[in-house]
Order: C-alpha cells, then sequence, then structure tokens
C-alpha cells in the first residue's frame, strides 16, 4: 500500500469510494457504514475540493497497485489539535488492517506536518462498534457530544433523529 496527498484530479474518485463506503447497499459488505443511520451524500465533491485547497488540510489517499482503497482526512485545529475525519476502507478490504495503517499515518503526519500534539474526532453515538475500534488504538471518550448537522442533506439524510457526535481524543508523540 502507498499513501500519498490527494489532488484536485481526485476528487470524484475519493467521492465514489467515500460514498460507497459509507451509504447505501454496497456500504453493508463492510462494517463500517452508517447506510442503517443515514441515507443520501456524505460528502460532496465540493466539499473534497476545499479540503484538498485548504494548507490546514491534508487528505491522504491509501492506494494498491495504482487502486484508490482508502482515504483519510486531518486538519490543523491549532493549539497542538489536529481533527481526524473521513477514515474510509473500501468495503471489499476491511479488516485487512489497511485503517488502521491509515490511522498511524493520519497521526504521524498530523505531528509532523502542524506540530500536533493531539488529535480529536467526532462519531456518531449510536456506533458502538466504531467507537471500540477507535478505542483500542488508543482514543478516549472525552464525555463531550456535539450537534448532528440533522436538517442539512449535504451530511446526509437521516434515518433517526437522535443523532449526535461523541468526542474522542488521542495524545500525539512527535518521534
Amino acid at each position: 500500500m502507498t499513501i500519498r496527498t490527494a489532488a484536485e484530479r481526485d476528487v470524484q474518485q475519493v467521492l465514489d469510494l467515500v460514498q460507497r463506503t459509507y451509504r447505501g447497499d454496497s456500504a453493508r459488505g463492510g462494517w463500517t457504514h452508517e447506510a442503517d443511520l443515514l441515507g443520501g451524500q456524505r460528502t460532496d465533491a465540493a466539499a473534497l475540493a476545499d479540503i484538498i485547497a485548504d494548507p490546514a488540510q491534508r487528505l491522504l489517499l491509501a492506494e494498491v497497485n495504482g487502486r484508490l482503497v482508502g482515504c483519510v482526512q486531518i486538519t490543523d485545529k491549532g493549539g497542538g489539535t489536529t481533527y481526524l475525519g473521513l477514515l474510509t476502507v473500501d468495503p471489499d478490504r476491511q479488516a485487512a488492517g489497511l485503517g488502521r495503517r491509515l490511522l498511524a499515518e493520519a497521526e504521524r503526519s498530523a505531528a509532523t506536518l502542524f506540530g500536533a500534539t493531539r488529535m480529536e474526532m467526532t462519531v456518531i453515538r449510536q456506533r458502538a462498534e466504531l467507537i471500540a475500534y477507535y478505542e483500542r488504538r488508543g482514543y478516549a471518550l472525552t464525555g463531550e457530544e456535539r450537534p448532528f448537522p440533522l436538517d442539512d442533506p449535504r451530511f446526509g439524510l437521516p434515518q433517526r433523529r437522535d443523532l449526535a457526535f461523541v468526542v474522542l481524543e488521542k495524545p500525539l508523540s512527535r518521534s
């Protein structure tokens, strides 16, 4: 697997990967999907292009034999904090360690590129299995919850109205 930074030319391919991983019937082939909680889109081309163009963000892509199989976003929030988002692994390749490798690269890149000492993320609180995955990788629930944008279709179409995000964080080393 090779990991590289996304470029504008990658937007459509990343969009297709994210959509098939998180939403719809194709997502049900993997364990990280949100298909039972949300319909509609997970993100859009404009949001991905904005991430790629923003110097305070990186979208890292994982490829195997030239084929996109995963991605992860890191965002410098300042004060030593970096936000992790959009961790995506193709449903056909989940449970093979690719997510763990992408997560490790995101943490290393956050420390190197942004001087981060802490990684933060949000996960939909109803996704207990995913929260447990991150806890096994050193992330801890902070006790903070943030609202889910229930009425903004750019983030999906909720199947239920009690969605909210929990916040997890992990200290990073600069080695």
